[in-house]
């Protein structure tokens, strides 16, 4: 944890000349962009089994049709299908999982009183008027919703919002455009109803992100914004010559 306290500090004494009092909150962007940007090739390839996934649809239909009363053997033939295309139904959730250790990195750091046997100096850096380790009950409480750091936080819900009603809205258009595709059964989901039931929360997952801002310090709070935003942008441009694609991946 002090390593990780060390690179945050060194990226904001580098940052400092642009960013000034706030530099650290934008050592925190910088940071989690480079995760994301070493992240990339694996979006990438969780993008081209997506892909892939799409191009195996007429055959996954004609599974169903044989086979959708019998759900194992449904799954035992959609496993062999993948295997035998070499396409991975878990692909596109390999990028999300390598980022939780960065996340809960940034969690704890700017959660811990102490960083390596001594006082966490990071907790009394800022974003405007607002401590990166307060949380929004801390904003609430200093101020209102209004307040100096209140604002802050209205700031990222805005972009949240933003980033989440985009999501919606794609991912509506994938489902619209690929009705058969979203309510297809994977392997290792469960029973056939399960799929289906997923397909009409899966548009509204990216909104929970509000909550995670609310929660979580403001550091990692950062983190979740750039990282929610970096994905929406880096989906789009991924699959734009796959519009009906991917309907139910998550947006983070």
């Amino acid at each position: 944890m002090s390593v990780f306290a060390s690179l945050v500090a060194h990226l904001a004494d580098l940052l400092q000349p642009l960013f000034h009092a706030s530099a650290t909150a934008a050592a925190i962007i910088v940071f989690t962009a480079l995760v994301r940007l070493a992240v990339h090739p694996l979006s990438r390839a969780a993008a081209r089994g997506q892909k892939a996934k799409a191009r195996l649809s007429p055959q996954i239909a004609e599974l169903r049709r044989k086979h959708g009363k019998n759900p194992e053997r449904m799954q035992k033939a959609l496993m062999e299908l993948h295997a035998k295309e070499k396409v991975s139904p878990l692909s596109g959730c390999l990028p999300s999982l390598l980022q939780l250790p960065a996340f809960f990195l940034m969690y704890h750091l700017f959660s811990s009183a102490r960083i390596g046997g001594g006082p966490n100096g990071l907790l009394s850096h800022t974003l405007g008027a607002a401590p990166l380790g307060d949380r929004w009950s801390d904003a609430l409480a200093h101020g209102g919703v209004f307040g100096g750091a209140g604002l802050v936080y209205v700031a990222l819900f805005a972009i949240v919002a933003a980033v989440a009603t985009f999501n919606y809205r794609r991912t509506k258009r994938q489902m619209a455009a690929a009705p058969m595709m979203s309510d297809q059964q994977m392997p290792g989901m469960g029973a056939m109803g399960a799929m289906s039931a997923m397909t009409k929360v899966m548009p509204l997952l990216s909104f929970a992100t509000l909550l995670t801002v609310a929660w979580v310090p403001l550091a990692a709070a950062l983190y979740v914004v750039t990282s929610t935003t970096w994905t929406a942008v880096e989906r789009a441009f991924l699959y734009r010559d796959m519009p009906a694609a991917n309907a139910l991946a998550t947006a983070m």
